[in-house]
């Protein structure tokens, strides 16, 4: 199975062009949006062009592969808005022998005090931050922000193959690999 996994668009539609041009060449089994998808926040840049609608009109297209978590700046009426379900606060794929669970990151995460008792992977965003990192029996992958990357990072989404976990910059450049 090849997944596309993309979290904190905040309702900028900038990179989505390149998601959309990578599942042409790719074709994923699955496309996972970890959450926050419209809403941008009090301090945010305003000169960033904001909009929902076309956030949604972009992820309408891949309803029948898709698959949403609901961030922490997810409104009940922009869940209500989306005509495509949306998982409150955890999911899970298992593929390839792999427990892949999936969240947002405000509860869940490597960085997080509440406890998160499985073996397997947690894939998740809220930090805009993208990295790989292994604590006992868990891999824990933050995917970043594809719109608002945090600190020296730049946009990212990350990609699953064959049992290897990819991230990547906007550019197409690997920022960090697992491989299991």
């Amino acid at each position: 199975m090849k997944i596309l996994f993309f979290s904190d668009i905040h309702g900028i539609t900038n990179n989505l062009k390149v998601l959309e041009e990578l599942d042409n060449k790719e074709h994923f089994d699955k496309i996972v949006c970890l959450g926050d998808l419209y809403y941008s926040g009090p301090t945010f840049d305003n000169s960033l062009k904001l909009n929902s609608k076309d956030v949604l009109d972009f992820l309408m297209k891949y309803i029948d592969r898709l698959i949403v978590l609901k961030g922490n700046c997810d409104s009940d009426v922009d869940i209500k808005a989306s005509d495509f379900p949306i998982c409150s606060n955890l999911a899970l794929i298992n593929t390839d022998n792999l427990d892949i669970y999936l969240t947002h990151g405000n509860e869940y995460s490597m960085s997080k005090n509440r406890k998160f008792n499985r073996k397997g992977i947690l894939v998740y965003g809220h930090e805009h931050i993208p990295y790989i990192r292994q604590n006992n029996d868990m891999i824990y992958i933050c995917v970043g922000s594809i719109s608002l990357p945090r600190g020296e990072s730049k946009a990212s989404y990350m990609i699953y193959n064959n049992k290897t976990f990819t991230l990547y910059s906007i550019d197409n450049k690997v920022i960090d690999e697992v491989v299991l």
